[in-house]
C-alpha cells in the first residue's frame, strides 16, 4: 500500500491508468471503495489519483475536528506531492463539496469538476431535526452500513473508533459549510452537477447549485437516493466518463 505524508499525516493514496489526470474525493464516512466502479471506468484512458482523508478507509484519524478547509487544504497538498497539474476532479458528497471550494478558490486545477450530491449549507441536514434524531437521518444520507463494514475492515483505528468519526462527521454536517451561491459564478470550468431524484441533497438544492455555475450540467438520476453512486454505478460511471471525454474533446479542438 502506498502513503504519502500530507500536512504532517501519512494518507493512503492510489493511481493508476495514463492519460489525462483525474482526482477522486469520497465522501464523509467513505473510502475509497465507494468510488472503485467510476475510477474502474476511467482508468483505461486517464491517470486516475485518489486518497483517502483522515479517519477514512485506510488513513488513521487526527486528533483535531473536521472541516473543509482541512478538506481543501489536504487536497492541495496531495496533488502538490502527486505532481497532479490541472485535472478533472470527481467529488462525491464532502469530496464534492471539496471539489466546489478547489474550483472557486483555485481554479488553475481544475480542468472540469463532477459534483456529485454536493451540499452549499447544512440546512439539508438540519431540516430533518424534527423527524428524529439529527444524527440518525445524517447516517441514513451516508449510509453507514455498508461504509461501516468497510471501515471496519480497512481502519488502522479498529473497528471501535467507527463511532468517533461518525460523531465528528456531525458536528461537520450541522456546522458546514457555508458557501454562497453567488460567488459561484466565479467557477470557469466545466461542470456537471450529479444527485438522486431521492437523495438527502434535494433536487431543487442541485438544481440551485447548478443555476449558480456559467454553463454547467445538471443530471438527476431517477430512483436514486445519496447512495446513488452504489445504486447505479454503471450508469453513474458512464455519465461521468462521457462528461469528462467531452470536455477532453473540446480542449482539443
Amino acid at each position: 500500500m502506498t502513503y504519502l505524508r500530507i500536512n504532517g499525516v501519512d494518507l493512503y493514496s492510489e493511481v493508476a491508468g495514463a492519460g489525462e489526470p483525474v482526482l477522486l474525493l469520497h465522501g464523509g464516512f467513505c473510502s475509497l471503495e465507494s468510488l472503485r466502479a467510476p475510477s474502474d471506468a476511467l482508468v483505461p484512458d486517464h491517470r486516475v489519483f485518489a486518497f483517502e482523508r483522515p479517519g477514512h478507509g485506510r488513513s488513521a484519524d487526527i486528533d483535531e475536528e473536521y472541516g473543509y478547509a482541512r478538506g481543501l487544504a489536504d487536497t492541495l497538498a496531495y496533488m502538490d506531492a502527486a505532481g497532479i497539474g490541472p485535472a478533472h476532479v470527481v467529488g462525491y458528497s464532502d469530496g464534492a463539496i471539496i471539489g466546489l471550494l478547489l474550483a472557486l478558490e483555485h481554479p488553475e486545477r481544475v480542468r472540469s469538476l463532477t459534483a456529485i450530491s454536493a451540499n452549499l449549507d447544512p440546512s439539508v441536514f438540519t431540516q430533518e431535526a424534527g423527524d428524529g434524531p439529527v444524527l440518525d437521518a445524517i447516517e441514513r444520507a451516508e449510509g453507514p452500513d455498508v461504509e461501516r463494514m468497510h471501515y471496519e475492515r480497512l481502519s488502522p483505528d479498529g473497528p471501535g473508533h467507527a463511532d468517533v468519526v461518525l460523531a465528528k462527521l456531525f458536528r461537520l454536517w450541522t456546522s458546514e459549510p457555508h458557501i454562497d451561491p453567488a460567488q459561484l459564478s466565479r467557477i470557469g470550468a466545466p461542470v456537471l452537477i450529479m444527485s438522486g431524484d431521492r437523495d438527502t441533497i434535494r433536487p431543487g438544492h442541485s438544481l440551485r447549485i447548478a443555476a449558480s455555475i456559467p454553463g454547467a450540467r445538471l443530471c438527476v438520476v431517477p430512483g436514486t437516493s445519496h447512495h446513488l453512486v452504489a445504486e447505479r454505478p454503471a450508469l453513474i460511471s458512464a455519465l461521468i466518463r462521457d462528461f469528462i471525454t467531452g470536455v477532453s474533446g473540446a480542449g482539443a479542438r
